[in-house]
């Protein structure tokens, strides 16, 4: 391709209101345009690349057993109000009203529409199992788009849908499906890593994310340092912690606390750790049916609450704040509220206490009267107490598989898998007859990657101060053929070979035949990162090209002899070397 002739227009300057680096360089380098809040067009180069990593999620599904289809891009809401999700899944779903008056939704996924093409067809135990995937167009109302192809409206996702006749041979292919997706990241030369994640308006349990890591991820994770335990903070677990410092030693009884309304205020007044007292988290509770109610969790005072596992615990959809006089209102006060009566004066059984609290003596904690506190706490003298975990795992705390301590990094996620077993097919009424003529329900998964937000999140992470730096797999180009001085006839000559040398050899080169200042074209080289550069220059005069490696900025003098020869043992290694990584 000639850069003449080739649309691919660069900026000098970073637009306004760009935060993330990949936002910066995919619109400075001529990769995509924003056309509306959320929504952008892909230009040339940003097309090939799209296509890259495309041809390479679609290589390894079809290798995995999976069959391309492909769905409407809108749905029929009916089907989403079979499936409970209509008015669940919230304010980012799109929906509208044909001329006929039908509700139609703007799928964000598509497992409603999985689910009747297979149970249309799919009448027997002998056609499982099946697995269908598309990569096609989403669109998801976000409140706030932002971050470029990270966090927007419309975008690209490779979406599948897997039916079994029963949850072993569901999670089979749970298994193949991360396989699968290991092999598709490692290809991409992504670090990643698979974590334990929450499944949230999907369904079903026992998801795992893969998450790219990058220090501007919008997502924390928790990763043991000793052993490949990783988990999304909404669903990471830990060991009971065991405070190696003396228990405060004291008889159960009532002191009088002034003012004492925080857990720090609380430790400094009785010389205790943190540890050794109980926090009180009041949060009111919105649930499916209407409701509004007070939810009450109890947690360490050194801890926080886990808020995405303190809402599926509690079964609200929603957990907003409340204030003072609210909590007033039923008899209790901020900063002093206890287990102690706990259920007689709220009369409610939305009653949480921390997983870690089980069993626990001589803590401290709220009284249920103003200014007061209780000391000598033992829960293991209290009945009906329901455990769970719902404190949020913090660094320093110890794995749960080896001990190890667990610390917090920063991730993208870049892919989903779910086992969902029955959680689409029973409300959609999707059956099909079982070895003994029985009809049952079909178990399903789905598994989802980001086609598009994996162009910003490659860039995250493989890039610099100059621009973009793509591996051989994906960039749009493998090299750039650089004419130092189109006005030097012998330069311009000996480019024309080159590139007609390359193109013969099945190499994909963009020529920079532009009539630019050198220096433009080589910083519009770095930003758009395009693996390696042949500069025609003076050099020709000793019958030698200079050839760059974007990476490491290392400058090769090279034979023209020896080019084409040169330039594919690069390729190729940058090639081979993601793939096998």
């Amino acid at each position: 391709m000639r850069y003449s002739f080739f649309f691919a227009p660069t900026l000098k300057e970073a637009p306004k209101d760009v935060v993330f680096k990949s936002h910066e360089y995919l619109l400075r380098g001529g990769y995509i345009q924003q056309l509306g809040s959320g929504i952008y067009s892909f230009l040339p180069l940003g097309k090939r690349v799209f296509d890259k990593i495309k041809a390479i999620v679609k290589e390894e599904m079809d290798r995995a057993g999976a069959q391309e289809v492909m769905f409407g891009f809108i749905t029929p809401a009916s089907l989403w109000e079979q499936s409970g999700r209509l008015h669940k899944y919230g304010d980012e779903l799109l929906r509208f009203h044909d001329r006929k008056n039908t509700e139609y939704v703007l799928g964000p996924t598509h497992e409603e529409a999985a689910v009747e093409m297979i149970k249309t067809f799919i009448k027997s135990y002998r056609q499982l199992p099946l697995n269908v995937y598309q990569i096609h167009l989403k669109f998801r109302d976000e409140m706030r788009p932002r971050f470029g192809l990270m966090r927007g409206r419309e975008f690209v996702m490779k979406d599948a849908y897997s039916f079994h006749a029963d949850y072993d041979d569901l999670m089979k292919e749970f298994n193949n499906m991360e396989q699968c997706y290991r092999k598709i990241f490692t290809r991409l030369g992504l670090d990643f890593r698979v974590v334990e994640a929450d499944s949230g308006s999907i369904g079903g349990s026992g998801s795992k994310e893969f998450m790219v890591i990058t220090p501007n991820g919008e997502d924390t994770l928790v990763i043991c340092s000793q052993c490949d335990y990783a988990a999304n903070i909404e669903a990471a677990k830990r060991k009971s912690s065991a405070l190696s410092k003396n228990a405060p030693q004291a008889q159960f009884a009532k002191f009088k606390t002034p003012d004492i309304t925080t857990i720090e205020m609380l430790c400094n007044f009785f010389h205790v750790d943190s540890y050794f007292t109980i926090k009180a988290v009041v949060k009111k509770g919105v649930f499916e049916n209407g409701a509004v109610e007070l939810v009450f969790f109890f947690i360490r005072g050194c801890d926080t609450l886990e808020e995405t596992k303190a809402l599926h615990v509690s079964g609200a959809t929603q957990l907003l704040e409340v204030s003072n006089e609210e909590i007033e209102s039923i008899g209790l006060f901020s900063g002093f509220i206890g287990p102690y009566a706990i259920k007689h004066i709220t009369k409610s059984d939305k009653i949480f206490f921390d997983i870690d609290l089980r069993d626990s003596k001589n803590l401290i904690c709220g009284a249920n009267e103003k200014d007061y506190h209780f000391v000598g706490v033992n829960l293991a003298d209290f009945e009906g107490i329901y455990y769970c975990d719902i404190a949020s795992v913090k660094e320093g705390d110890l794995c749960m598989c080896c001990d190890g301590m667990l610390e917090h990094k920063k991730g993208i996620e870049v892919g989903h898998i779910f086992p969902l077993g029955q959680r689409y097919s029973k409300p959609l009424n999707a059956s099909f007859l079982d070895e003994n003529s029985q009809s049952k329900f079909f178990e399903m998964g789905c598994y989802g990657i980001g086609i598009s937000r994996l162009l910003a999140v490659s860039v995250e992470q493989n890039c610099d101060e100059k621009g973009i730096i793509w591996n051989g797999n994906i960039a749009p180009f493998s090299i750039v053929l650089i004419v130092s001085n189109i006005k030097d006839y012998e330069q311009m000559e000996q480019a024309e070979y080159i590139y007609g040398d390359l193109l013969q050899h099945g190499i994909e080169v963009l020529f920079d035949d532009r009539n630019e200042r050198f220096g433009v074209k080589m910083a519009d080289f770095e930003l758009m990162g395009i693996p390696f550069a042949l500069i025609i220059g003076k050099g020709i005069l000793k019958g030698c090209v200079e050839f760059i490696e974007r990476k490491n900025a290392t400058k090769t003098e090279v034979p023209l002899s020896e080019v084409i020869f040169h330039v594919k043992k690069h390729i190729d290694c940058s090639c081979s070397c993601v793939s096998s990584a």
